[in-house]
């Protein structure tokens, strides 16, 4: 579930590609707030730096809470998948960010219940389970 993003951190090599080159034409991610891109800029260079870090949530980086959520309206979220909740072309996670950035407890509940379903989950292990190099397809 996205809405972990609230807490932690992300090395400079998982968001380098949004700040210099994000479609391919040696450009930024054009839905970045701008001082939210120059403040990322000066952490992560575009050669080198690799390992430096960045909160996934600056404004609240150690509290579990819904500025996840605010950061993204605002165009403040670091990971392009970040983003694309709430930029990309499926209209229902564009409104789970409004809505979860409006009610944290309405986040917090539907988190929890995310937690235990994916807690429910039996994955395969051993011989068992499959791995694969592309998930897309079977090797």
């Amino acid at each position: 579930m996205a809405g972990g993003h609230t807490i932690g951190m992300a090395r400079c090599v998982t968001f380098k590609q949004r700040l210099y080159n994000q479609n391919g034409n040696n450009q930024p991610d054009q839905t970045l707030d701008k001082g939210y891109y120059y403040n990322l800029k000066s952490v992560c260079p575009q050669s080198g730096g690799d390992n430096n870090i960045s909160p996934l949530d600056f404004a609240s980086p150690a509290k579990f809470d819904n500025t996840y959520f605010k950061l993204i309206l605002w165009g403040k979220g670091l990971l392009t998948s970040d983003e694309v909740l709430f930029t990309g072309s499926a209209g229902t996670t564009m409104q789970l960010v409004k809505r979860y950035a409006e009610d944290e407890s309405l986040f917090f509940d539907q988190f929890a219940k995310s937690m235990v379903k994916m807690g429910n989950i039996s994955p395969l292990t051993g011989f068992k389970g499959e791995v694969r190099k592309n998930c897309r397809r079977v090797d």
